[in-house]
């Protein structure tokens, strides 16, 4: 039964909800007029559904029924739809079609809802407007917590890994950047051509002098410079059969205006209107020289209208997006159903895990992980101040601003280098020209390398390069004189004879960079990193395995980032449940590693 002291605070948040009180309406079966222990009885005694229930019973849902305003008809309980999707995600059913006909026909369903059969409409109302990702966030910390207090997790660790899922949008309908901007060259080449043309239009028939109208200028775009060079080059290439250069640079786009020809479009209205020049339309009507120059450039400036809108929605992070879900990016997926390579629209889902339990859960449209990692420690830091303690990933986490994000926050990184496995080759470890294979010496405060031919590379300057809302330092160290040096053809990068035969060897170090690169290098390589990994693969991989192939959840049903979060949440939730009922019942036990199992063996 409920927590009577516990529920009564939490409904307290508005007088108006006394009349419809929803935690006695949910919980207290006693007041129903159909007999519901009838159904208890029927349902075996270790149904997942008696452990839901028991979980919901200490949860504080104020957060969710002040989403109600108390008002009108109270409709269906939100506690108890609620209650109906995690069980129907527990039970893998996502489909809400599915889960209003369990509710009418499944004994375990019809317990949870107390005989009450709630509609599509009422679910899709619920997830859509009623459930956010913040309320679910809550409700799967309040789990953890609890979870927590009994020993099951410690909220110290966490094993974070990520899989592309395919977003509920048509595959065909995408938008390229490479696209738009070749297109968009080809528009800019129509429109520059059409100031020439109204220019001369205007100085041709003096009508600058009569009516004060300047020289147009064409306006500028930053960036196409670079399009155009790689429009020309891949025309070159298309005619060897060599592949085709990635035309992905982004160009400010904000700074080119459809105003700009509107202006010269109501200059020749105005013309027109003075010269007593009508437009006409209709087939077999000759058009005049300046209607034509006057709809050219209307049907020049819709459509850069409508590049504008595209880059806009797609945003300088992406470099596709589909039409039918906006925020759905196209990504290489591993179960590619065509087997042919093709990209898919998809969403790039993250899950930190502990203890087979899912943590977090973290959507984004980004096709890389470098960029989710913080966001989840973040979350984590909220909901569970400053308790985490280390943290495992594979490569596809590693980078600098990552790395140090963990050190800043006294977290202790666990993370694959992307050359773990080029460090163990030979070529590595005699690359002359790289600095770790260099000898370090520093005098006065002053590091310089000797290289293999015993000369001095020095510091010669500090150079930065801005990233997206961070900054990398770079250290310049190069040698006075390499004349003479029988090493440069292994030392310097292509090194031509002829050409390189003056060029001194000049390398740039990235001093913070390694050094984390190093620390976290020195984790992974210790007992506990080689352990941490193991539970990892077994954890992280086996949720995402048990997703898509057992519970076959491979594509979202709903839309945009929210609503697919909020869908994976759900599911995730229904999946932290089964867990700890799996524990209640000594079906599962926790993960110690192999190495130990093999012990005990």
């Amino acid at each position: 039964m409920a927590n009577h002291n516990h529920l009564s605070s939490a409904t307290c948040y508005n007088v108006a909800m006394h009349k419809h009180d929803y935690y006695n309406q949910f919980f207290e079966l006693g007041q129903q007029k159909i007999n519901f222990k009838f159904y208890e009885l029927s349902l075996p005694d270790d149904d997942p559904v008696f452990t839901l229930k028991n979980v919901m019973e200490e949860m504080d849902f104020t957060a969710l029924l002040a989403q109600y305003s108390g008002k009108g008809k109270s409709g269906f309980n939100p506690i108890m739809k609620y209650g109906v999707l995690t069980y129907a995600n527990m039970r893998g059913i996502r489909e809400i079609d599915r889960i209003v006909e369990l509710c009418k026909r499944d004994l375990a369903f019809i317990w949870l809802t107390q005989g009450e059969q709630p509609k599509r409409d009422a679910f899709y109302g619920f997830i859509n407007d009623k459930l956010t990702g913040e309320i679910l966030d809550d409700l799967n910390y309040q789990l953890l917590r609890r979870l927590k207090k009994e020993g099951y997790i410690t909220l110290e660790t966490l094993f974070v890994d990520g899989t592309k899922m395919e977003a509920n949008a048509n595959r065909y309908t995408f938008v390229w950047r490479g696209t738009l901007n070749y297109h968009l060259a080809r528009l800019l080449d129509t429109i520059d051509s059409l100031y020439h043309r109204y220019n001369g239009f205007l100085k041709e028939n003096r009508y600058d002098e009569k009516y004060r109208l300047g020289n147009a200028q064409m306006f500028v775009i930053d960036g196409m410079d670079k399009v155009r060079d790689i429009i020309e080059k891949n025309r070159k290439r298309k005619l060897t059969k060599h592949k085709k250069l990635s035309n992905n640079s982004i160009i400010e786009i904000d700074n080119c205006s459809p105003l700009d020809l509107l202006k010269l479009q109501k200059n020749l209205s105005a013309i027109a209107d003075g010269e007593g020049i009508g437009f006409v339309y209709g087939r077999g009507r000759k058009k005049s020289e300046i209607q034509q120059l006057y709809e050219e450039l209307e049907a020049c400036g819709r459509k850069l209208m409508e590049y504008k809108d595209h880059f806009e929605i797609m945003g300088k992070k992406r470099n596709s997006y589909s039409k039918t879900d906006l925020e759905a990016t196209f990504m290489r997926m591993k179960d590619d159903h065509m087997r042919n390579g093709q990209l898919k629209a998809a969403y790039n889902v993250q899950i930190a895990v502990e203890n087979y339990f899912i943590i977090h859960g973290y959507v984004s449209n980004d096709r890389t992980d470098y960029n989710t990692l913080i966001p989840i420690v973040q979350k984590h830091i909220k909901a569970f101040d400053e308790g985490l303690k280390e943290l495992t990933a594979d490569s596809g986490y590693c980078s600098e601003k990552n790395l140090l994000f963990l050190k800043e926050h006294n977290i202790e990184s666990y993370i694959k280098l992307q050359d773990h496995e080029q460090r163990k080759s030979r070529a590595y470890k005699e690359n002359i020209g790289k600095y770790y294979n260099m000898t370090v010496r520093l005098i006065e405060d002053e590091r310089y390398y000797i290289c293999h031919d015993g000369r001095e590379l020095r510091y010669i300057r500090t150079e930065t390069k801005e990233m997206e809302d961070y900054t990398q330092t770079f250290e310049v160290y190069g040698c006075a004189d390499c004349s003479g040096c029988e090493h440069k053809e292994k030392c310097l990068y292509k090194y031509d004879p002829q050409k390189d035969a003056d060029k001194n060897k000049v390398m740039k170090i990235n001093e913070r960079w390694e050094e984390l690169k190093e620390k976290s290098h020195a984790n992974i390589q210790s007992e506990k990193g080689i352990l941490n990994r193991q539970i990892r693969s077994i954890q992280t991989e086996g949720h995402f395995g048990d997703i898509k192939e057992n519970d076959d959840f491979r594509r979202f049903n709903h839309r945009s980032t929210e609503k697919v979060y909020k869908e994976f949440m759900l599911y995730a939730i229904g999946r932290n449940i089964n867990k700890y009922h799996r524990f209640l019942n000594s079906k599962l036990q926790k993960f110690k590693g192999k190495k130990e199992e093999n012990i005990a063996s």
